[in-house]
C-alpha cells in the first residue's frame, strides 16, 4: 500500500478518539505489538483529513467521537477503499454495528477489549478477517438470518394486506405488552429514537392515528384466530 505503509515497519495507524485516555491506551497496546500510530485526531473530521493524507493500513476511529465516527468511516471507506477501518466503541447497540458495517467497516471492537487481544484483532482485519465481539457476532447473524423476512397481518387496510418487518413486529409485540418507550429501547438494543421510528412505520401501515388503535387492530387479528402474531 502506498503512503506511509511499510510491511518492514510496521502497518500504519490513524488513530481518532476523542477520549484521550482511551488513545493513549490503545497507542501503547498497538504499538507494543509492531504497529505505527502515524497520526491522532479527536474529531471525525480531523480523522479523515489524516487518512486522507497519511493513506494508512488501518483507520481506528470511534463511534461517538465529535462529528460522528460512522460518518468518518463511510468517507475513509469511500476515498480509500484499501484501508481497512475499525470501530471503536462503548456501545453493544445492534444500531450501531449496523451502521459501521454498511459505512464499509471491518471491525467493531468495544473498547473494553484487552491491550493484549487489541493488536491480534487489528492484523486480523489486516489479513481480510472481520474483528467483531463474540456476543455481537451473534446477533449479526440473526439480522441476517431474518432480513428480507415479513409477516403478513391477516386482516386488510384499504383493500390490501399489511406487511410488517421482523423488527417492527418485535416492536409491536412490546406495545401490547403495555412496555414504554425507554424498556423496548433497552431490550431490543436500540435506541429510543429507533424505536419511536419503528412506531411510525407502524402506524403509517396499519394506517391507524395513534398505538392504542394500532394494539386494537392488532387485537382484533387475534381474536379472529388467523395468526400468531408475535410469537417469540
Amino acid at each position: 500500500m502506498s503512503g506511509d505503509s511499510n510491511t518492514s515497519r510496521g502497518p500504519a495507524v490513524v488513530l481518532a478518539d476523542n477520549e484521550i485516555p482511551t488513545r493513549a491506551g490503545v497507542r501503547r497496546s498497538l504499538e507494543s505489538d509492531g504497529f505505527r500510530v502515524v497520526a491522532e485526531t479527536s474529531t471525525a473530521r480531523d480523522a479523515v483529513a489524516s487518512a486522507l493524507a497519511h493513506r494508512p493500513d488501518v483507520c481506528l476511529l470511534a463511534v461517538d467521537m465529535e462529528g460522528n465516527g460512522i460518518a468518518a468511516a463511510e468517507r475513509i471507506s469511500t476515498a480509500l477503499p484499501e484501508t481497512k477501518i475499525v470501530m471503536l466503541t462503548a456501545s453493544d447497540r445492534d444500531e450501531d454495528l449496523f451502521a459501521a458495517l454498511r459505512a464499509g467497516a471491518q471491525g467493531y471492537l468495544l473498547k473494553s477489549t484487552s491491550p493484549e487481544r487489541l493488536p491480534h484483532a487489528v492484523r486480523g482485519v489486516l489479513d481480510g478477517e472481520a474483528a467483531l465481539p463474540r456476543g455481537l457476532t451473534a446477533r449479526l447473524i440473526r439480522e441476517y438470518r431474518d432480513r428480507g423476512r415479513r409477516r403478513q397481518l391477516p386482516f386488510l387496510v384499504d383493500g390490501a394486506s399489511v406487511e410488517l418487518t421482523t423488527r417492527e413486529f418485535e416492536v409491536l409485540d412490546r406495545l401490547r405488552r403495555g412496555q414504554p418507550t425507554a424498556a423496548i429501547a433497552d431490550q431490543l438494543r436500540i435506541t429510543e429514537v429507533t424505536v419511536r421510528r419503528h412506531v411510525s412505520a407502524i402506524l403509517r401501515k396499519l394506517g391507524a392515528p395513534d398505538r392504542r388503535t394500532a394494539l386494537e387492530l392488532l387485537a382484533r387479528a387475534e381474536d379472529a384466530g388467523l395468526e400468531n402474531l408475535c410469537s417469540a
